[in-house]
């Protein structure tokens, strides 16, 4: 019976710790966005705009392996 309940909050605690991949995703989308609606603007510096969002969603990206390897911790480790 104990070790049913402790199953059952390793997976509810990895799902909440996947919950921060929700908010990289909606910063990915959001950095996209904005480097092609300022592409669009300004053709110019579309080399300079897009290195800059490759860098960020590199950041964004980072933040949703941290939260997947909590996740995975949480389930194989503990």
């Amino acid at each position: 019976m104990e070790g049913d309940f402790v199953a059952g909050a390793k997976l509810i605690g990895a799902g909440l710790a996947m919950i921060g991949a929700i908010g990289a995703g909606a910063g990915i989308g959001i950095v996209v966005s904005g480097a092609v609606q300022a592409m669009g603007r300004n053709p110019d510096f579309a080399g300079t705009i897009q290195t800059n969002m490759i860098l960020g969603i590199a950041f964004a990206e980072a933040v949703a392996i941290y939260c997947l390897v909590v996740a995975l911790l949480i389930l194989f480790v503990f």
